[in-house]
């Protein structure tokens, strides 16, 4: 992934437009990564595969409940206690 700093980003924002449409663009500020642009079709894509991972989770976790496959909280702390100690 091409990266700009902000104020390439900011200089060349037409170019950086064009870009965005074949692959995402990094754009970072004091070197560090702050952001990237993407085509709007690009995002669209991630954004229903964000949604389709966390139906999954979630069906995933109502199937566990269905299951009997639950700890109940105090567990769970008494168990991460034990790991800490």
């Amino acid at each position: 992934m091409e990266s700009l700093n902000a104020s390439e980003a900011k200089r060349e924002f037409g170019e950086l437009l064009i870009k965005a449409q074949y692959e995402p663009v990094g754009i970072n500020k004091n070197g560090k990564p702050v952001a990237v642009v993407m085509s709007a079709a690009e995002y669209e894509t991630f954004a229903r595969l964000k949604e389709e991972s966390l139906k999954a989770a979630i069906h995933e976790g109502l199937k566990d409940i269905d299951e009997g496959n639950v700890i109940d909280g105090v567990s769970v702390i008494e168990r991460l206690k034990n790991k800490v100690v």
